[in-house]
C-alpha cells in the first residue's frame, strides 16, 4: 500500500546551538503531527546583539505521513 506525506514549514529558535533549535521544533512538532518521516534544515540564521550571538534559529521542512483514509480519525488530537 502507498503512503502519502505532507510537508509542513516549522521555524524554532534556541539560546544554545543549531542543533539545539533542530532538536526543540522537532520535539514541539511531534506534540501536534503523528507520522514524522524526517526533515530538512531549509535555513538557519544567527540572531545578534552588541556582536554577540544570543540566539541561533532554523526554518525545517517537517515531513509527516499522513492517516489512512479509512482509519479512524482521533478527533481530541486536533
Amino acid at each position: 500500500m502507498a503512503s502519502i506525506a505532507r510537508i509542513t514549514t516549522i521555524s524554532a529558535r534556541s539560546e544554545q546551538s543549531f542543533e539545539d533549535a533542530v532538536k526543540q521544533g522537532i520535539a514541539r512538532a511531534g506534540e501536534t503531527l503523528r507520522g514524522i518521516e524526517g526533515a530538512w534544515v531549509k535555513d538557519h540564521v544567527v540572531n545578534i546583539k552588541d556582536g554577540t550571538i544570543t540566539s541561533w534559529q532554523v526554518t525545517l521542512e517537517v515531513t509527516f505521513v499522513l492517516d489512512d483514509a479509512g482509519a479512524p480519525v482521533d478527533a481530541s488530537s486536533d
